[in-house]
């Protein structure tokens, strides 16, 4: 039963859920034609701060300060995350990259509100200060357009220690063979709906060999061989078959070869690691392309190292049985 004491606490709430959804909405470039902003700073960053002089705005004022500062901001960030996962308005990666930006900015957005409205104004100044956190992102958001999205290119590197000797080693990476979910075991990434690795072919052995890696859900990459050191180093430029991939597989603010992200090389190197041990590295180079690239990064190198240290993981254990194999 909501009591008459408890129903302000639900109004507040249901409006600042109004509020995210209805900046979800307007941010969507489907209804901004030509622009996407929910990859901006005035969407990732003033969004969750108006949301939370929206809720602070709302807060009945024998509310306890817990629950103005941190209860009602984190509330209204879980309904409007769930409600944008249920009503399929996001996926689980980017509901996953949003969750600690709204949750960690609504009380900021408390505190800014508060300042600006003192605590002895009047109703009508309150309503303006509001009324200008709610407009902010709405406003920055076209002067943010005019500036062109940077690029930025990183590397992402992984390694391991192989108990074979570099020709076992160099033989399994060329091509690898089928995959199963029970050679990668669990991983976060599986959760928020990564595809798994399958396998990798190769058309032929040299310069210009075009390996075709697949992933589950129909993804699949084309990648070029142009650097081809036997024992030593395999290199190659990758590209997304984008013919291949469905729409569904990937969030589109996360597609790899998309506007905001793609994977551009991969690199196999092998390294002495002492008698009949060899150390695989390998690294991927990518590009980030968002207006909060620093914070994307974490995100997109996160993701990759953990393909990447899954993918050695498997290659370290068939090495080794190889090596195994041939030792008896």
């Amino acid at each position: 039963m909501i009591t008459p004491q408890r129903r302000p606490y639900f109004y507040s709430i249901g409006i600042g859920l109004l509020y995210a959804l209805i900046a979800r909405f307007v941010f969507d470039r489907h209804l901004i034609p030509h622009n996407d902003f929910l990859l901006s700073v005035s969407f990732l960053l003033l969004t969750p701060i108006a949301l939370g002089a929206v809720s602070a705005h709302f807060t009945p004022d024998e509310a306890s300060d817990s629950w103005r500062s941190y209860w009602a901001p984190f509330l209204n960030t879980l309904l409007f995350l769930t409600t944008a996962l249920i009503f399929h308005l996001e996926g689980m990666i980017c509901v996953i990259i949003l969750f600690p930006l709204f949750l960690g900015l609504g009380p900021v957005g408390v505190m800014f509100y508060d300042i600006f409205a003192k605590p002895r104004s009047d109703s009508r100044n309150k309503t303006l200060v509001v009324a200008a956190f709610a407009l902010l992102p709405f406003v920055a958001a076209p002067l943010e357009n005019q500036f062109t999205t940077p690029d930025n290119y990183h590397r992402v590197e992984n390694s391991v220690v192989i108990a074979a000797p570099a020709p076992i080693v160099w033989q399994h990476i060329i091509r690898v063979a089928p995959i199963q979910a029970a050679d990668l075991g669990p991983s976060f990434i599986d959760a928020i709906g990564f595809p798994r690795p399958v396998e990798a072919t190769l058309t032929h052995e040299g310069l210009g060999g075009v390996r075709h890696a697949t992933f589950e859900h129909g993804v699949e990459f084309i990648e070029t061989v142009d650097d081809w050191q036997p024992l030593r180093r395999l290199s190659f430029g990758i590209e997304p078959n984008t013919a291949t991939i469905p729409p569904t597989t990937f969030d589109e603010h996360v597609t790899v070869g998309g506007r905001f992200f793609d994977v551009l090389r991969g690199t196999y190197e092998l390294q002495p690691a002492g008698p009949g041990r060899t150390r695989l590295v390998l690294y991927s180079q990518q590009r980030v392309s968002t207006n909060l690239n620093w914070y994307a990064s974490l995100w997109t190198d996160f993701v990759m190292s953990e393909i990447q240290q899954r993918i050695l993981t498997v290659l370290r254990h068939r090495c080794e049985a190889s090596a195994a194999i041939v030792a008896r």
